[in-house]
């Protein structure tokens, strides 16, 4: 967490000389967010069941997703406008970023990812190329159940079309997610006695073990038209 933290604070000068090492260097720094997430799953399953809650569920899609490189989905947002110039594939589009409510903080970071991407690894309807297939069917269709739910991605997507996006033009922020999970099974360990050793764990043990909450249920709305 504190390597994102980091390159998040050197992104705004890195850009300004090179801007593909700028936002490799945050796509990686989150990637291994997601990463380390996965190995806390490893060693820390038997305390939780993560695939019984949408935020530990859906990290874990997509880091299986990214890591396995086995699609074209789940790229960040400044990767897939600002490289190359790709935004100018989009002039006139406008684009629609959702947020979730963290804690009462003036300030957090933004992660973004297409809503879509989520469907298209997860829902068989879509015929999508990028399923996830080392899940069963019924596995898939839960954990869609659980993000539209949880994670409010039914209202987000109700939204969208009163407003007439398509769903390719819905970004979802995932830094709440990560938070989400991350508080969830910090506290499980907390509770069955796991130490927060060395001066990073004991950095991160009270904020989100007794300071930082999310609240799925308190959506914000921007809007983005590339002219």
């Amino acid at each position: 967490m504190r390597i994102y933290v980091e390159t998040h604070i050197d992104f705004q000068k890195l850009i300004a000389i090179d801007k593909e090492e700028a936002i490799d260097n945050i796509d990686r720094a989150f990637e291994a967010k997601l990463e380390a997430f996965h190995s806390l799953y490893d060693v820390s399953k038997d305390y939780l069941d993560y695939f019984s809650n949408a935020d530990t569920a859906s990290l874990i899609l997509m880091r299986n997703a990214i890591h396995h490189r086995d699609h074209l989905i789940f790229k960040s947002w400044n990767q897939e406008m600002a490289l190359n110039e790709k935004y100018k594939k989009h002039l006139g589009a406008e684009f629609l970023f959702v947020d979730y409510h963290v804690s009462d903080s003036p300030f957090k970071m933004r992660y973004f990812y297409k809503l879509e991407d989520f469907y298209l690894r997860t829902d068989e309807e879509l015929t999508s190329p990028y399923l996830e297939k080392k899940m069963g069917a019924a596995n898939r269709k839960k954990l869609i159940g659980q993000m539209e739910s949880d994670l409010k991605f039914l209202d987000i997507q109700q939204y969208a079309k009163s407003e007439r996006y398509p769903l390719n033009q819905v970004y979802i922020n995932v830094m709440p997610i990560f938070i989400s999970a991350t508080c969830r099974a910090f506290k499980v360990l907390k509770e069955n006695g796991m130490k927060f050793v060395g001066f990073d764990a004991q950095a991160y043990e009270q904020p989100f073990t007794s300071e930082l909450e999310v609240d799925f249920s308190k959506l914000t709305y921007e809007t983005l038209r590339i002219t």
